[in-house]
């Protein structure tokens, strides 16, 4: 048993949403009891108690898009990459990257990308994995990786027509063995989506390969779609329609698969997506850093889309991203008055709800009978902070550096800012070793 005391707690939890000073049980893997004031320590006198000191206690937060395959293109060069558009970005750094990459590249770059997470607070990713230099058994090591660290993470491959019909054909096999394996772990801390890269990269014969694989094993899709309007015109030069009529027209949407960016998107696209149920996942940094441009999140807000938040390997500080979100629509929009609650939510509310479909488990809430997934945030409050403004604290107060401890399924991750097992100095001299080999291959 855990006991979690002198804290301010936010719950999310809507019938009890904030507690002054309170204290938070935990027993094994669940949340036993949420109160206000303090303990009996009597009763906890066997077992481990974390004292909050006034921080902030909140669960663990989501981030539904990543790319851990990325982390070694920081600091890199990339010779000849002049990028005159967005397909360019591609050809000249992701895939020619994602052609090298070894399985030790690969479990380093999940290693270093999950601990940067933790740090900030993220106890669970969905993440969309490329590495056609090695495609087979890279989700395992990134498992490794997963495993070691303990955060909770949704794998998967994306299959593309790239690199030819070898490479696309183990993508495909990638998927599906990884799935079955988290399947039949039934742990709640690994998941699996059946990756695509986009509809760009996909022949009509090869979307309907891989949905064929997929509905043996019933996973759901996770796919770019509509990032760059390029997307749109290779979509309707392939099938006469755009990209989410074309994604529908071979059944990938669904309340199970996530769809990411959506920036090119029309009424009656955002009518399909919710139509079928399906997730649209946003990353703000990523769409104005490529200047693929903004994504329509009010019109998805409005026809009711469940709109999660990601960070598309741009960071792994959500709430970085959090705050470019509300920047970017209000910019664009040129209106001040836009995104609330709605983009705050996308982080507090529809992230746990993405969990909750991929993994099966209930998170992201400090609620009895929830996952103990919690972090303790060392932020002072210098207004008042109560039930009515959790999400301008947020929004405007809270970073991910900020974290002090993070505990996933009732284990002590981080304590005190430090690796409570895991020896990450000796991961990040490997990662720099196994990076450097890594950029010789790619100069």
């Amino acid at each position: 048993m855990l006991l979690i005391k002198n804290g301010r707690i936010i719950t999310l939890d809507k019938e009890n949403p904030f507690i002054e000073n309170g204290f938070v049980v935990i027993e094994n893997s669940k949340i036993k009891k949420v109160a206000e004031g303090t303990p009996n320590l009597d009763e906890y006198a066997k077992h481990e108690v974390i004292d909050a000191l006034g921080m902030i206690i909140m669960p663990g937060l989501i981030n539904t898009h990543h790319h851990a395959y990325s982390a070694f293109a920081r600091g890199c060069s990339f010779p000849e990459a002049y990028n005159k558009n967005f397909t360019d970005v591609l050809q000249n750094i992701w895939w020619k990257m994602d052609r090298k990459l070894e399985l030790i590249d690969t479990k380093y770059s999940a290693y270093v990308t999950f601990i940067e997470s933790l740090l900030n607070g993220v106890t669970t990713v969905i993440d969309h994995h490329a590495s056609y230099g090695s495609v087979r058994g890279s989700l395992t090591a990134m498992e490794e990786a997963r495993n070691h660290l303990g955060i909770r993470a949704s794998l998967c491959f994306e299959a593309s027509d790239r690199d030819g019909k070898d490479k696309f054909q183990d993508s495909i096999d990638e998927n599906i063995e990884f799935i079955k394996y988290a399947k039949e772990k039934k742990s709640g801390f690994v998941s699996a989506l059946f990756g695509l890269h986009a509809s760009s990269t996909l022949s009509n014969e090869s979307l309907k390969k891989c949905k064929e694989a997929e509905s043996k094993v019933d996973s759901g899709f996770h796919v770019h779609t509509a990032e760059d309007i390029s997307d749109v015109h290779d979509s309707l030069k392939k099938s006469g329609c755009r990209v989410i009529e074309r994604l529908f027209n071979y059944n990938i949407l669904g309340e199970k698969t996530i769809a990411v960016h959506g920036i090119h998107t029309n009424k009656r696209e955002h009518e399909l997506l919710k139509e079928t149920n399906t997730v649209m996942s946003h990353a703000p940094e990523s769409n104005m850093g490529n200047a693929v441009g903004c994504a329509p999140l009010m019109s998805f807000f409005e026809e009711g889309i469940l709109v999660g938040l990601g960070t598309d390997g741009y960071t792994s500080d959500i709430l970085e991203s959090l705050k470019v979100t509300m920047c970017l629509q209000r910019h664009n929009m040129v209106n001040t008055n836009i995104g609330w609650p709605q983009i705050p939510n996308m982080l507090l509310e529809n992230n746990r709800e993405i969990v909750r479909r991929q993994f099966g488990i209930k998170t992201g809430m400090i609620k009895n009978d929830y996952e103990a997934d919690i972090i303790i945030v060392d932020y002072m409050p210098y207004t008042t902070l109560n039930k009515n403004n959790i999400g301008g604290h947020t929004l405007f107060g809270l970073s991910g550096r900020m974290t002090n401890t993070v505990i996933v399924g009732g284990k002590v991750i981080i304590k005190n800012r430090e690796f409570t097992e895991v020896d990450i100095e000796e991961i990040y001299k490997k990662s720099i070793e196994v990076s450097k080999k890594l950029w010789a291959k790619l100069q």
